[in-house]
């Protein structure tokens, strides 16, 4: 190749006019997204411990986006503005942190469908449903008669329902009771939230469970629909030392709950009402305010008392992950401590339940023979097998936390094709559309617990590896290939990806201002105004490049409460306008064009104080500030604010 060529192919490439073929480019190039161009993928990755859900873009690997869900967010206001702290309540008052695990997008016809995405809160039991277009949480709902709630948030194919499980049993309802008397009063409940109408989330029943820990699920799709699949552990039930008292069995179980038979016991009125108190908090379109509906009572289902709603399938050996083929054909367990991977067939499972092939009962919940519903066990795989994902193509991969790899099989034929490295010690997995009827492909994306050595050191603490891998050729064939290391933010458990040309064309650029329903709306710089009731002074603001009105305010006294309802009045994709005030002990507010968000502050002193945009907008950012005037209790002077050019002070009277 001439050396003139070879530069005007190479300027090609860099411009994203043309592509080399796959085989001839190097991960570099795999993974570069020119500028002007965008990654052909969004993937959601939880937070863990940060109570967050990251939005990365897939190939490049470039952190998009933090989407606040379950913790205080400074960066934003969320948690901290009066229009977003009851997103955050709960029976057990105002919880500002929450553990995030397992994001899951909506789906019609078992297909990610870029409508929303669901997330899990592990601590305080909880699941949030994120609106796509705005990329927003905009319901959350807590989950009674739970501790820890793990095996969640996991869709059926329709988005009908979303799956919430126990982790931890506990005494149910909680009574002071001896830990030591755990198989006596601890129990656990599978929940199923109906989640397919925005803004009403809400519990459609719980079924009482045995006293084990219930991990993780996936539903049934294809033949298998109407049923979801809950791994448990700890059926020894122990209470103490769960690393060793916990893993005595060769064998727990998988639960397949049958939700169809479920709500035939509903209808039947097979169910037990029960009073409780949770919180069902949403944010509505219009007002952008949310609130807070307190729930009553859910519906309990006995297992005994609806035969067919629950059957055990045992399952080596402490069982993590449990996921289910795209064809809805099988259903793959993932046992921590197994030197198998277990393949279980779902037409030999419905084919035990008629043919009653069953090895025992537990609380009225039929326990089904192993031999009797297992597909195959893939032998000798790896070292601590946890997830599952599928390619689309038949082939399935499976993450493997002692030895630090994926493998990769068909599990139809039971037959292990190869494995990948990861660095080190993989939890979940990823592909895009990986759990869905219909996978993308092209890409796997193992995450990581520990990352030692692959990034430049940051003291004790060290952010957690994703490894990105090229798996778009057939892997009977061909090895996937590395391709990005991924530095990501708290502790990443599961992820999902959707492509960007289904989500792309549904992202909100601004809310229109004529349509902003918050009571405090400032439309125009000619409504602001400054209103006093009582002790209450409510500051009605407008945002624009590059001031506010009012921007001095005099008249405020200490003891005085003062709501600042700023509303960004630019309606310009992209011109966000930030407000703080000194001595607020909140947060910043970061204010959409269109938005209007208000900060609660008491000042404690007399005195000046400074407020500023803490948003870059404009050249004159800088120059975007205020002055509060605050005056000693008993101080009798005019109530003013400044308005416009002129140099008067405008008077409340």
């Amino acid at each position: 190749m001439k050396p003139r060529f070879k530069l005007a192919l190479f300027s090609a490439v860099a411009a994203g006019l043309v592509s080399l073929p796959s085989q001839a480019q190097s991960p570099a190039e795999k993974v570069y997204v020119p500028h002007g161009k965008h990654d052909e993928f969004y993937a959601f990755l939880s937070g863990g411990y940060n109570g967050q859900l990251s939005v990365y873009g897939l190939p490049s690997g470039r952190l998009l986006k933090v989407i606040p869900v379950f913790s205080v967010f400074p960066m934003n206001g969320y948690g901290y503005s009066e229009e977003t702290k009851a997103m955050l309540m709960t029976s057990h008052g105002f919880i500002p942190w929450g553990d995030t695990h397992h994001p899951e997008l909506s789906q019609t016809n078992g297909v990610p469908d870029g409508r929303w995405i669901f997330i899990n809160e592990n601590n305080t039991p909880r699941v949030a449903r994120i609106d796509l277009k705005t990329f927003e949480t905009t319901e959350i709902i807590e989950i009674p008669f739970s501790g820890g709630n793990h095996a969640s948030a996991f869709t059926t194919p329709d988005t009908k329902y979303v799956t919430a499980a126990t982790r931890f049993s506990v005494p149910i309802p909680q009574k002071d009771v001896p830990i030591a008397e755990y198989k006596k009063y601890f129990k656990g409940t599978l929940t199923f939230i109906r989640a397919d109408k925005p803004g009403k989330m809400d519990i459609a029943f719980q079924i009482l469970v045995p006293g084990y820990d219930y991990d993780l699920a996936h539903c049934g799709k294809g033949p298998s629909y109407g049923w979801c699949f809950f791994t448990s552990y700890n059926t020894e039930q122990a209470h103490t030392l769960l690393e060793i008292n916990a893993s005595m069995k060769d064998k727990d179980y998988i639960a397949a709950v049958n939700w169809k038979r479920a709500e035939e016991c509903i209808a039947q009125g097979k169910y037990k009402e029960v009073k409780t108190k949770y919180a069902h908090n949403y944010r509505p379109e219009d007002t952008r305010i949310a609130r807070t509906e307190w729930k009553t009572s859910v519906k309990w289902i006995i297992p005994k008392e609806c035969p067919g709603v629950v059957y055990y399938l045992p399952t080596p050996k402490s069982p993590h992950g449990v996921d289910v083929t795209p064809d809805g054909k099988y259903i793959i367990g993932g046992g921590k401590l197994a030197t198998v991977i277990p393949i279980h067939s779902f037409e030999k499972m419905i084919n035990a339940i008629k043919n009653k092939q069953f090895a025992g009962e537990v609380e009225g919940i039929p326990i089904l023979k192993y031999e009797a519903v297992n597909h195959c066990e893939l032998p000798n795989p790896c070292l601590g097998p946890l997830h599952t994902e599928f390619d689309g193509r038949g082939h399935a991969f499976t993450s493997c936390f002692i030895s630090s790899d994926v493998v990769y099989y068909d599990y139809k034929k039971c037959k292990i094709l190869g494995h990948v490295p990861t660095y080190y010690s993989v939890g979940h997995l990823m592909i895009p559309g990986g759990d869905s009827a219909k996978p993308w492909g092209k890409y796997l994306l193992p995450m990581n617990k520990i990352t030692k050595d692959v990034f430049l050191p940051t003291g004790p603490e060290l952010p957690h590896a994703g490894q990105l891998y090229d798996i778009s050729a057939n892997v009977e064939n061909t090895k996937p290939q590395f391709l990005l290391d991924l530095a990501e933010l708290g502790e990443p458990h599961y992820a999902q990806a959707i492509p960007a040309k289904i989500l792309a064309p549904k992202s909100q650029k601004i809310f229109e201002l004529e349509k902003n329903k918050n009571p405090y709306v400032t439309r125009s710089e000619e409504e602001a105004k400054v209103v006093r009731k009582g002790n209450e002074v409510h500051v009605y603001m407008t945002a624009i490049r590059s001031h506010f009105v009012p921007d001095n305010i005099e008249g405020i006294k200490v003891g005085d409460t003062v709501y600042f309802h700023v509303t960004n009045i630019e309606q310009d994709w992209d011109i966000p306008h930030g407000f703080a005030v000194y001595g607020a002990k909140t947060s910043n507010l970061l204010i959409m064009p269109g938005e209007t968000l208000t900060l609660k502050w008491k000042p404690e002193k007399p005195g000046v104080y400074p407020y500023y945009c803490t948003d870059f907008c404009s050249a004159l950012h800088q120059e975007m500030q205020g002055y509060v005037r605050v005056s000693p209790a008993d101080a009798k002077l005019p109530f003013k604010f400044k308005y416009g050019t002129g140099d008067e002070m405008h008077i409340v009277k």
